[in-house]
């Protein structure tokens, strides 16, 4: 069984490995793409997968902008961030998703149904547009909402601190952080769970595993093969890289 993984946090993917060895699910993975350029690239020049698993929201975007320029007519797995209300159109159209964080059971049902069907599953026009309608909403009402307060471990307990406290956020170690001027905090959500919930004109994931807040931001600096790289407020240790693939999309926001 060929398989291929898109998805933009190394930490998820290699978890959904494990998960699948769980199942018994025999499989060989072909490869592991983050972006929907690459991807792109990839279904043009090489023979389709068996099965896909796609990650809703890539380094570069969404990856249903992946159908709207190659056709992709292999079963596919989305998994998500992204609560119920956003992925009702997955029901309705009977497209296979998994809620992050993946529970084994949920991925188990989902192998069982592609087991007993193995069909390829082509996503038609109408369902694309209704899936692109449903994701965009849904974050365009959570950014109007703008989330005020995190929950964040502190010792045995956990207190409530201001989103606006927050310079920037990250994955390290299976574990995500969130860091003020003056203190850092555990975090029980993944980067893609919190960057979901965010006000995305003060908020920027700038790779993979790093959110950064625009105000925190002391200094842009130019980096190898056409990065950035960015000092912030209260740095501990950590160096932040905005991607190739949004370094165009970052200065773009950057002059909100």
């Amino acid at each position: 069984m060929n398989i291929l993984i898109i998805e933009d946090e190394f930490r998820a993917a290699n978890q959904l490995q494990n998960m699948l060895q769980k199942c018994g699910f025999s499989y060989n993975l072909l490869d592991t793409i983050d972006t929907v350029e690459d991807a792109v690239q990839w279904f043009q020049t090489n023979p389709l997968p068996d099965l896909v698993f796609m990650d809703i929201q890539l380094a570069d975007g969404l990856s249903f902008e992946i159908f709207q320029k190659v056709e992709v007519d292999a079963p596919i797995i989305f998994t998500t961030a992204f609560d119920q209300y956003a992925i009702q159109a997955f029901k309705v159209n009977s497209v296979d998703y998994l809620l992050k964080p993946i529970q084994q059971e949920d991925l188990q049902k989902a192998l069982d149904k592609f087991n007993k069907s193995n069909q390829s599953q082509h996503i038609e026009a109408s369902v694309l547009k209704q899936l692109l309608t449903s994701i965009q909403s849904q974050t365009e009402l959570k950014n109007t909402k703008q989330r005020q307060g995190l929950l964040v471990k502190e010792g045995a307990g956990f207190v409530q601190i201001n989103i606006a406290d927050l310079c920037y956020m990250y994955s390290e170690d299976s574990v995500t952080f969130g860091v003020t001027e003056t203190k850092r905090y555990v975090i029980d959500e993944t980067i893609d769970q919190l960057f979901s919930t965010l006000n995305h004109e003060d908020f920027y994931k700038i790779n993979r595993g790093q959110i950064v807040a625009k105000r925190a931001i002391l200094k842009i600096h130019p980096y190898f093969n056409h990065r950035v790289k960015l000092s912030m407020q209260n740095e501990r240790n950590q160096e932040f890289i905005v991607s190739r693939q949004k370094t165009s999309d970052f200065k773009a926001w950057l002059n909100w």
